[in-house]
């Protein structure tokens, strides 16, 4: 082995209108390493295992020609060059390279970027390594390269599972890769022809230009194919539009603006539309369109400003076109825009919102509630000096109106809204006490009337709403039991926690001339006791198992169990069962309760979600929630309301998730039962029983290598009928995937159809297809 240390001295090309004084000349060392070596003036021979070092590149090969004056190397027999800002490493047969203005062409090439290569090993210097070959591979400076009749790729050039083979690539080394008149190939199959493209070489940020194109069969639309352009307006906004071509329906066109003004703010505005050309026969124009707009920013003075606005053209369209079951049979359209201000627990609303819920498919057939701008008052609890008393109040003044087919107000309605109270908060051996006393006035401009319609008429006759409220809550100390003995090797606690509260509240006797517009028109005289007592069950492992420390430290003090654990002292909760019931001492609420009717107050609603009032009655059904959690991969839910006057059931709902592994299984079930009920004096409703329920079963997730797989359904047990199925599967190599979904919704004589929808995912260049991320099942 000969080892030669030799001086290369670098001058640099004199610009004249920067002539300066004469500087040191700076130097840089070029090491040589050959098991023979030769030098005739200038010019070195090298041969067997030759490796030259400069500067940050080294190369080797079996024989090489070094002009130590011109800085010119010529290079045959496994040539090997590395080095470089992005580790660019290269293989060639044979090539050569100017170590000063570090340009050279290199033949037979395969080679990668953003990956240091030490023989069999590889290691990763970028998240984002990048392969190529190519019979000629130019090296134009010192972070450009251009291939020549190559394959560029992600994946390791040995098994590619996808490349693009071009003509031409120039590859900007830390930035992106053009390539000319290219075909993307999967296995080596051919399936797209390019004449121009792109590819991320680094994580450079967003660049704009056309996405993949999308591709899809369903029973419905047809053939789909479409594509988008992304356009990176500047650093903080980007738009992406595009349009897809659906051969028996029309078009559709979709598009979506975020930007982010300033540090504080965000935007988000999303569209999406249809141009059909009508379903069925005779032919029925499904199309519309539907906007979103979320935003949110913090202003000067602590001011938070938050807008969520959601424009639907009709029912019909979102039932036709959405893609998901959820959304599809999502009736209601919610838009509210605020501007809110805190204060030492006082807050200040200006808020402004419009909602919608459609009955029906019928054009028109729908329930609109506007709030104009309105001014919104309330504040936390505030003690009086060092008293027990604390008080608080909510305001609100606000323009309000309502719209549907039998029914509307005026323009606005005005309405104002005063409730303040005064609470004492008393504790004595361990049971606490909370007396509270609240006026509450509200103001309409306009009242409603009995008239021919089914909720009466809207006149221009203002009415005043005044009430008494007050109650009495009542905590007993929680009654605990600590298990010695471990259950399932873990010790156990229990907490009854008991509660009672006694309501009462008078002067609402105009209940049924007050429209309804939200919560706060709901409000009846109730004369009531409330009970319930809450049932825990606490769990601590031994070997500190189940819970984390940062667990440990948020778990409530009742959660506290003494013992060994590893991971602290905090106990989790693994069952919570909740049983809820009020007794009421005024079974008319103060003439409010319309028998054979559906009756729903603020007493009422806040119990349950389920209406129950049909009738006098003194007893409220049984609440009872219950969660039962004893692992991190298991978790149970079942709401239950269970009606003891009529003795059956009103509402259940139950929800269970399991995972095992890579397995996972899920399902739900909800059950509704509602007597028949007086709409108008001439119309009854028949008694209504809804059950449905899910279940999904699964295996894997969207980042495990090889084989994933889900199935989920949807069925109606009353009507018999299986609303929605899917099934979802996926493999995934080490740099890209391919998922494939098929998809069947059935939605009445709007929606029947069955989809085919795939993705094909590839390593640092995106998802091509039609089947989304966040509409994956697993």
């Amino acid at each position: 082995m000969t080892l030669l240390l030799c001086h290369l001295l670098v001058w640099h090309e004199i610009v004249t209108s920067q002539l300066r004084p004469a500087q040191p000349v700076p130097t840089e060392e070029v090491t040589i390493k050959a098991n023979e070596q030769e030098k005739v003036g200038d010019i070195y021979k090298l041969r067997g295992d030759v490796d030259i070092n400069f500067r940050d590149y080294e190369i080797q090969a079996d024989e090489i020609t070094y002009n130590s004056k011109t800085g010119d190397v010529e290079a045959t027999g496994h040539l090997v060059f590395d080095g470089g800002p992005n580790d660019l490493h290269l293989q060639a047969s044979h090539g050569t390279y100017n170590v000063k203005n570090e340009v050279g062409k290199f033949y037979d090439v395969t080679g990668t970027t953003g990956a240091k290569v030490r023989g069999k090993h590889v290691l990763l210097t970028s998240s984002n390594p990048f392969s190529f070959s190519g019979k000629l591979v130019e090296k134009a400076g010192r972070n450009r390269i251009i291939v020549h009749r190559g394959t560029v790729t992600s994946c390791t050039l040995k098994d590619a599972k996808w490349t693009f083979n071009t003509e031409k690539a120039d590859v900007v080394l830390g930035e992106n890769a053009k390539l000319y008149h290219s075909t993307f190939r999967l296995k080596n199959i051919p399936l797209f022809y390019f004449p121009f493209s792109t590819l991320p070489v680094e994580k450079i940020g967003r660049q704009s230009g056309f996405l993949i194109p999308n591709i899809g069969q369903s029973s419905r639309k047809g053939f789909i194919l479409g594509d988008s352009f992304y356009w990176a307006i500047n650093r903080s906004m980007d738009a992406t539009v595009g349009a897809e071509y659906w051969s028996r329906r029309g078009w559709a066109q979709h598009g979506e603006f975020r930007a982010r003004p300033w540090e504080s703010a965000n935007v988000d505005l999303k569209y999406f539309g249809v141009l059909d050309r009508g379903y069925g026969n005779p032919k029925q124009d499904q199309g519309g369109e539907e906007a979103t707009l979320t935003g949110d920013s913090m202003f000067k003075r602590g001011i938070r400003g938050v807008a969520d606005l959601d424009y639907l053209s009709s029912f019909v369209f979102r039932l036709a076109f959405s893609e998901t079951f959820t959304q599809a049979v999502n009736s209601e359209v919610k838009s509210t825009a605020f501007l809110s201000k805190s204060e030492s627990n006082y807050f200040f609303n200006l808020m402004a919102s419009r909602y919608q819920n459609y009955e029906s498919t019928n054009p028109g057939d729908l329930i609109t509630i506007l709030h104009a701008p309105s001014l919104d008052l309330a504040s936390a609890d505030h003690r009086i000096g060092r008293s027990p008393v604390v008080w608080s109040y909510d305001a609100s003044l606000q323009g309000v109106s309502r719209h549907e087919p039998d029914f509307n107000t005026g323009t606005l309605v005005g309405r104002f809204d005063l409730y303040p109270r005064g609470a004492l908060t008393l504790h004595w051996g361990g049971w606490n006490f909370r007396p509270e006393l609240g006026l509450r006035d509200t103001y309409y401009t306009e009242q409603l009337a009995p008239g021919t319609t089914t909720v009466g008429t809207a006149i221009a006759d203002s009415i005043n709403r005044r009430a008494l409220e007050t109650s009495l809550e009542i905590r007993p100390p929680s009654i605990s039991k600590i298990f010695e003995k471990p259950i399932l090797g873990h010790k156990v606690k229990h907490t009854i926690e008991p509660r009672l509260v006694y309501r009462y509240a008078n002067g609402v006797d105009n209940f049924n001339k007050i429209i309804r517009f939200d919560a706060t028109d709901i409000l009846s005289d109730t004369n009531e006791l409330e009970y319930s007592v809450i049932n825990r069950v606490y769990a601590k492992g031994n070997r500190g198992e189940n819970c984390t420390p940062s667990e440990a430290t948020t778990q409530p003090a009742a959660a506290i169990v003494a013992g060994p654990n590893n991971c602290g002292v905090g106990a989790r909760e693994v069952i919570t069962w909740e049983l809820t019931q009020k007794y009421f001492f005024n079974e008319t609420f103060g003439g409010a309760v319309t028998p054979g009717a559906r009756n729903v107050f603020t007493t009422t609603e806040e119990l349950t979600g389920i209406a129950f009032l049909f009738d006098y009655r003194k007893f409220s059904p049984v609440v009872s929630r219950l969660r039962i959690r004893t692992a991190r991969d298991t978790d149970i839910e079942w709401h239950l309301d269970y009606d003891t006057k009529r003795g059956r059931i009103n509402a259940s709902t139950a929800l269970v998730t399991k995972h095992f592994g890579d397995w996972f299984v899920g399902g739900s079930d909800a059950y509704l039962q509602q007597p028949a009920q007086i709409v108008n004096p001439t119309t009854t409703t028949p008694p209504t029983e809804f059950n449905q329920f899910r279940w999904l079963v699964g295996y894997g997730n969207p980042n495990k290598r090889g084989l994933s797989a889900a199935a989920n359904i949807g069925f109606d047990v009353t009507e018999k009928f299986l609303q929605y199925s899917a099934v979802q599967t996926s493999y995934n190599w080490d740099c890209c995937g391919f998922s494939f979904e098929y998809r069947r919704l059935a939605l009445g004589s709007v929606r029947n159809e069955n989809q085919f929808r795939f993705a094909l995912s590839l390593t640092n260049l995106g998802t091509f297809g039609t089947l989304r991320r966040q509409e994956r099942l697993f």
